[in-house]
């Protein structure tokens, strides 16, 4: 099938999805979602690109305070034959106007993190579907705030955390919903990826010892939250896989975790070797390099997490998925399954069992996502956006698998301050987790 003809059908909701209120999207039935864009930077403009890419999507707005975006954007959006979008630009608070405009059904956030909790929340109370960027909010008040207007408003929140739709953690999940790792014990995940050439660029995005204003893209903002913050800044692609195998917020829920910081050398290290004597090699860079969070779970199990940034490494997020029957280690690309692998506590490689499990959604629509962002799992999770809006019902991971996800850089933060001590974790959900039925993967299109 060709990408860019598609258009769902759209006639089946999957089960335990709810239609919601009509006054969300203003009493349409949906053949178009009318997207708005606050953040045209790398990020968003890979969304724009998979916006493009969709005949039942219309960009209708686009919002940075960065010319160089913008220019970007309209590159892009001329190149493909698009009409171009108004824009706005000029401050901080220009997305305000573009939320005014009744003609948009949903937005796509992706600015820098410290903007999403205020922007999100002006998006519901405009009756936007939002489709936010990690992370939720900086602090714990901030993710009540985001809940609490969701649930004033009854718009949707979506945290597009992709990682939840990449091919093998997919194929694992079917593996998992399918007993063969028997009873889940314990998990481990987290972000292992060596940031070192995104938080320090020269103006044009090479390498270079500059952060702040005057370097380039992520480097603008993302430094100074390792210069200031002492946990860990980016959990998301590490726990929201983990959330589905553990089944959290759907008879399940994290209790209380504790973290640990190493010491800080990493990022003085690298400004010392690529610029020697530059002023960044001496600052005291407050977040470890590597930032270890244990979580208990209310049904016994055991997650392990890493945020592994400032050192020299290959990209892993290290996932292990492990119960009473066997594992999955995708570090070592190998699954064990007692009674079934080749030999007795011995690895398969992986490779075998993730094609004989490969997860349904990826069968249907592996050849529409060839090409997109991730290795294709960016147009997993931003068709499940948008077929979300089109149909007016939830996303599958809603504002409080999105709050519960993030909310662990706050309480990181806090366990390390107070000398590693527990800390107790939010029930965002208020007690609705034992009852609630996840929705994540288990129907015909998202």
């Amino acid at each position: 099938m060709d990408r860019r003809r598609f258009i769902s059908t759209g006639t089946v909701l999957a089960a335990g999805f709810s239609i919601l209120p009509s006054s969300v999207v203003f009493g349409r039935n949906m053949d178009k979602v009318r997207l708005g864009y606050i953040g045209v930077g790398l990020r968003g403009n890979s969304h724009i690109q998979e916006g493009l890419l969709r005949d039942d999507v219309e960009i209708v707005a686009i919002c940075d305070t960065q010319e160089r975006s913008l220019a970007a954007t309209r590159a892009r959006i001329k190149k493909h034959g698009a009409p171009m979008p108004k824009e706005y630009t000029g401050s901080d608070d220009a997305y305000k106007a573009m939320l005014d405009r009744k003609d948009i059904d949903a937005v796509i956030i992706a600015t820098p993190w410290q903007f999403h909790k205020q922007m999100a929340i002006d998006a519901m109370k405009a009756g936007k579907y939002v489709g936010c960027e990690v992370i939720a909010g900086l602090s714990l008040e901030d993710h009540w705030d985001i809940v609490k207007t969701h649930e004033a408003t009854g718009v949707p929140y979506m945290t597009l955390e992709n990682v939840c739709y990449r091919r093998d953690v997919m194929a694992v999940l079917n593996m998992q919903r399918q007993g063969l790792f028997g009873e889940m014990i314990h998990l481990e995940g987290g972000y292992q990826h060596n940031l070192r050439g995104v938080l320090f660029t020269d103006a044009n995005g090479g390498t270079g010892p500059l952060y702040g204003p005057q370097a380039f893209s992520e480097a603008q903002w993302r430094t100074e939250f390792n210069i200031k913050r002492n946990g860990d800044i980016y959990p998301t692609h590490g726990v929201g896989p983990l959330m589905h195998y553990a089944d959290i917020n759907y008879g399940n829920r994290f209790t209380n975790l504790v973290s640990f910081a190493s010491k800080s050398r990493g990022l003085n290290t690298y400004i010392e070797e690529i610029a020697p004597g530059n002023e960044a090699a001496k600052i005291n860079y407050k977040n470890g390099d590597v930032i270890t969070t244990m979580i208990n779970c209310a049904n016994g199990e055991t997650v392990l997490l890493s945020h592994d940034t400032h050192l020299p490494r290959p990209y892993s997020l290290g996932f292990r998925v492990q119960g009473t029957k066997g594992l999955w280690m995708d570090v070592a690309n190998s699954i064990y399954i007692e009674k079934q692998s080749k030999n007795d506590d011995e690895w398969d490689n992986e490779d075998s069992w993730l094609t004989k499990y490969d997860h349904p959604l990826w069968v249907k629509y592996n050849k529409m996502a060839e090409g997109a962002g991730h290795g294709g799992m960016d147009w997993f999770v931003f068709h499940a956006f948008v077929e979300s809006v089109k149909r007016k019902v939830q996303t599958p991971i809603d504002v409080y698998d999105s709050v519960t996800m993030s909310a662990i850089t706050p309480l990181s933060e806090k366990s390390i301050a107070e000398g590693n001590m527990p800390q107790q974790f939010p029930d965002f959900t208020k007690g609705k987790w034992k009852t609630r039925v996840s929705k994540f993967a288990l129907g015909d299109d998202y």
